[in-house]
């Protein structure tokens, strides 16, 4: 299975070659930007419609609190943020479009759009794999940045599709960090931390942040979000 199988294969593959027209004037290297960064909930079967809901309401939170703007807006150069949701082998949709983030009012906007979205499908199992090649066809979408970083939330192993990887190998990720919020309940929330650090996590300095369970989710995200932007100022101040 190439790359192409899977951006086209995927439910809403088909929207994201649709607007790569719309991203290109987007994607010029005259834009100045830090970090392109790519956010992936997880919609799988473990997840259910309330748990559902705490990640969505908690990842809008989480960006317009004061900590998490003050770091996206502690430099010059925005940050390019998108969102999507996995679960199954064909399962993932986008939840938030690209855009570049260059002020409070900018994050308030993805905030209240990604509050508004209703969950696109329940009862399909876990692929991270597949998550982590629909990441890749996003990437190649993205504005042009110095770095780019995929968030992953989830809250059990990849059970369906190809293994993370096999994603690593065959799609174009190098040079791609790849961080997780590993959320307990489902499972045991120290092996799960263990399988994200094993597994998935990849780059320099990449991490896996813990939520107890979906009801932590927010206070998570908030620590995580500022920690990876927070980076990329680090980065750019070298």
């Amino acid at each position: 299975m190439g790359r192409a199988d899977l951006k086209y294969g995927a439910s809403s593959g088909l929207r994201l070659v649709a607007l790569s027209g719309a991203f290109l004037g987007m994607a010029s290297p005259a834009v100045a930007c830090r970090l392109a960064l790519l956010l992936a909930l997880d919609a799988s079967a473990s997840v259910d419609n309330e748990e559902y809901i705490l990640q969505r309401n908690g990842l809008a939170t989480a960006l317009i609190a004061p900590e998490v703007e003050a770091a996206f807006l502690s430099a010059p150069e925005p940050v390019a943020l998108a969102a999507y949701e996995w679960s199954g082998q064909w399962n993932q949709r986008i939840m938030l479009d690209w855009r570049l983030i260059r002020s409070g009012e900018d994050l308030l906007v993805a905030a209240q759009e990604l509050s508004e979205i209703s969950r696109s499908a329940t009862g399909f199992p876990t692929a991270i794999g597949h998550a982590l090649g629909y990441a890749a066809g996003m990437l190649e979408e993205a504005p042009s940045c110095t770095q780019q970083t995929i968030d992953v939330s989830g809250d059990g192993e990849n059970n369906h599709g190809f293994p993370p990887f096999f994603a690593y190998k065959h799609f174009p990720l190098d040079g791609v960090t790849v961080n997780v919020l590993a959320i307990g309940g489902a499972t045991e929330l120290d092996a799960l931390v263990t399988y994200f650090r094993e597994e998935v996590i990849r780059g320099p300095n990449a991490f896996v942040e813990r939520a107890r369970d979906h009801t932590d989710f927010e206070r998570a995200m908030r620590r995580k979000l500022e920690r990876e932007v927070g980076r990329a100022i680090v980065w750019m101040d070298r």
